[in-house]
């Protein structure tokens, strides 16, 4: 009898990749997401590129090169030599969340340039970490003599100066979101600093392909992206609302309701309760729409 194996969908393999915290492997569940546009693609041809440019990287390597040596002979390679940077014409573009797209053009977001520039330092033995700043992704790398912040469009290195002059614009939002000190009003620069986990990283990059496909209102794309952030966080019940909402859109009835009913159930006391409740009894023919 033949036996036959049916394909692992591109959602079945990010699952499989995001079931634990332990051992994230964050480069190939990043390049996994860019499989909603080209189910095809081979995550592991990408994996391969970055390993290549490592090798490159440590063929410049001397012998001997110390934590600060490895530093700045990374970002040689990575933005003089090969050019990584923003795409200025279509910063909005969805490719610059794409791994195997950024590797291609040398273009891309500040987050998916980081998830490579991460996995170099660290395959360079770095102690290199993502932070999620507001606004603009950065990373951090600690040295033997002290921490150093750095923005991985550039490769610029951050004093505490002009991290506080890029967090200002967000104080009031962030500030409140993470409780300001008591005493002067604000939050210390350095909680702001603090490593990104692997997740939560990944859960940044869903979340600007969300924006951007919330803005062209291309529902099926949205789904997509939906699909992933409630595999990759079950419990954060407002991406499950989202979902049901764009599936209401999509004319996914059955889905709708029931992703909104789960969220209703799991946050009785949201603010959104109310407006939601009425949703339903029009997607369930209880009211007119």
């Amino acid at each position: 009898m033949d036996l036959k194996f049916e394909p692992v969908s591109p959602l079945d393999y990010f699952a499989s990749l995001v079931q634990s915290d332990e051992h994230f492997p964050l480069l190939e569940a990043a390049a996994s997401l860019a499989q909603d546009e080209e189910p095809d693609l081979d995550v592991q041809h990408v994996l391969d590129d970055v390993e290549r440019l490592l090798k490159k990287v440590k063929a410049r390597l001397p012998e001997d090169a110390d934590e600060l040596t490895r530093l700045a002979i990374l970002a040689q390679v990575f933005y003089k030599d090969m050019g990584f940077g923003v795409n200025a014409n279509d910063f909005y573009a969805p490719e610059n969340s794409y791994l195997q797209e950024v590797l291609r053009t040398r273009r891309g977001l500040p987050i998916a340039l980081a998830v490579i520039w991460l996995e170099l330092a660290q395959g360079l033995g770095l102690h290199a970490q993502g932070i999620s700043f507001p606004g603009h992704f950065l990373v951090k790398v600690a040295l033997e003599g002290g921490l150093v912040v750095l923005d991985p469009l550039t490769g610029e290195s951050l004093g505490l100066d002009n991290l506080a002059e890029r967090l200002g614009p967000y104080r009031d939002d962030v500030d409140w979101a993470a409780g300001a000190d008591l005493d002067s009003g604000e939050t210390p620069l350095g909680l702001y600093l603090q490593a990104c986990p692997p997740r939560d990283l990944l859960a940044r990059m869903l979340r600007n392909l969300k924006e951007v496909f919330r803005a062209q209102e291309d529902w099926p794309r949205m789904l997509a992206v939906l699909d992933r952030l409630v595999v990759l966080l079950p419990e954060v019940w407002t991406e499950r609302r989202d979902r049901g909402l764009v599936h209401a859109e999509l004319g996914h009835m059955q889905d709708a309701l029931h992703d909104l009913q789960v969220y209703l159930g799991a946050e009785p006391s949201a603010p959104d309760q109310a407006a939601l409740k009425v949703r339903l009894r029009e997607l369930s023919g209880d009211a007119p729409a």
